[in-house]
């Protein structure tokens, strides 16, 4: 693709756009033109700094908006759509990007009923019902792009000595992604696998353990991946694949 694509006239969903990769996905995306609703949790701090940004983006083509709303169940999938239908003229977006995903670890032999409701809720029924809410507008208008994100090393069955019950429901997420690829209709569905990535939700043990462990010494930054981001969703050719964006690590 050339530097002259763009997604102007497309609305744009980002769930969990307010910081991290989120945010700098929803950056990339106004930069291309997009219009922008953002979703987050519950500080409403980020929201209104990561709405800035993006309005120092789109001053000449738009606001880009956002709405708070804390993810416990599947069922607020729905609350997101309703809130994205209150700020805009349609149902569901043209682009929808789910950043959003619990993290917990574990060893597999202490995981109780809690633990693994919360991991495959958050990484897999929830993104799962996001899909469902928006593709029969997608449909509709003949035109659509999802996009998901698995975890790191999740884009094909491995075992794990701590992140059992997360890798699973993240590897899950590529039945998702094939399944709305045989859609059609214009409809693109994938799933990135970031590797270790510096974030400002990381605390000082987080940010060695991503140095330690990332090839080279040096984690990624979330444009690195904003970027890759950027890359699937322009391209129409790419439609149900699971894609590692992870400097080749093996955890």
């Amino acid at each position: 693709m050339t530097d002259s694509f763009s997604f102007s006239g497309k609305k744009a969903l980002v769930v969990g756009g307010t910081g991290g990769i989120g945010k700098a996905v929803a950056i990339e995306l106004a930069q291309k033109g997009a219009d922008l609703t953002i979703h987050g949790g519950s500080s409403l701090e980020r929201l209104e700094k990561t709405l800035n940004k993006l309005n120092q983006i789109k001053k000449t083509d738009g606001k880009a908006r956002g709405f708070l709303l804390p993810i416990v169940n599947t069922e607020d999938a729905k609350g997101i759509m309703r809130s994205y239908s209150d700020l805009n003229d349609s149902a569901a977006p043209d682009i929808l990007v789910c950043a959003w995903g619990p993290f917990r670890r574990g060893t597999l032999e202490t995981l109780d009923s809690e633990f693994w409701h919360s991991m495959v809720m958050g990484n897999l029924a929830f993104p799962g019902l996001l899909v469902s809410l928006v593709l029969p507008d997608m449909v509709r208008k003949k035109w659509g792009r999802i996009l998901l994100f698995g975890g790191t090393n999740t884009d094909t069955i491995r075992g794990y000595s701590t992140s059992t019950a997360y890798s699973a429901a993240k590897t899950g997420l590529g039945v998702i992604a094939k399944s709305a690829a045989r859609i059609g209709h214009g409809i693109t569905c994938n799933i990135i696998c970031p590797g270790l990535t510096d974030t400002e939700y990381l605390d000082n043990n987080g940010f060695q353990y991503n140095k330690e462990q990332s090839p080279g010494g040096k984690a990624l930054m979330p444009e690195d991946i904003a970027l890759a981001c950027i890359d699937i969703l322009e391209n129409p050719g790419i439609n149900g694949a699971i894609i590692p964006v992870d400097k080749g690590i093996c955890l």
